[in-house]
């Protein structure tokens, strides 16, 4: 039993761990993916190359992809293990905030996990040679991706799911990493009064900001170019 136990705090850990690893990425993500809205391509295009071929950039894809890997994998064990362990839902009474985000996580990341696939379809297997593409120019690329219809529909249900899924995976991370400990002094638990409220209004306005950035993006250049 101690084994099951150390093994699922275990994951949970280093799921936060890569979960929290992969919030740094997403902002980076979102500057770069700005200048698509500029009318001259040369901006997107060398950011891009930058990216491709850089080494301690492509040493840092390693290790986001092996981040995703985890994240989504461990994810997935976990769930199911609570699934396992509580195969009859709950009979009734008041559910809390947490729970009910708690309860819908394995449907917003497979929402993510979805667009991740669409997403290295169409950019990372051109730069691999895996699909047809110019991988010197990615903006065009992108421009024609975002001329499609049904590619912003999918791509905007996605980011609004990824929102859902940010804010409490936020939360969720720092409370896994240890800001929730119950042998914590007075003076840290005060502290962790203060501290709390922080994070949630931070994971909220990051949930929204980040989402809201890459659905404009979206928006401007299928209804505006």
């Amino acid at each position: 039993m101690n084994k099951i136990l150390f093994s699922s705090l275990s994951k949970k850990f280093v799921m936060a761990l890569a979960g929290l690893f992969l919030l740094m990425f997403l902002p980076v993500h979102l500057i770069i993916n700005l200048m698509l809205l500029k009318s001259d391509p040369v901006p997107f295009n060398r950011a891009a190359h930058f990216m491709a071929t850089f080494p301690v950039v492509k040493i840092v894809e390693i290790a986001l992809i092996a981040a995703i890997l985890i994240h989504i994998s461990w994810g997935i064990f976990l769930q199911i293990q609570n699934w396992l362990a509580r195969p009859v839902g709950y009979a009734g009474g008041n559910k809390s905030e947490t729970s009910f985000f708690s309860r819908f996580m394995i449907w917003t990341g497979a929402s993510v996990l979805t667009f991740l696939v669409l997403h290295f379809f169409n950019f990372y297997f051109i730069k691999l040679g895996l699909v047809p593409g110019d991988p010197e120019n990615f903006y065009s690329v992108a421009h024609n991706l975002f001329k499609i219809s049904a590619y912003n529909y999918i791509y905007l249900i996605c980011f609004v799911l990824l929102g859902l899924h940010l804010f409490h995976a936020f939360s969720s991370a720092f409370q896994t990493l240890g800001l929730n400990h119950r042998i914590w002094t007075p003076v840290v638990k005060v502290f962790h009064r203060i501290w709390t409220p922080v994070v949630k209004v931070f994971a909220l306005i990051y949930s929204i900001l980040i989402p809201a950035g890459f659905a404009y993006i979206s928006l401007t250049l299928w209804l505006f170019r």
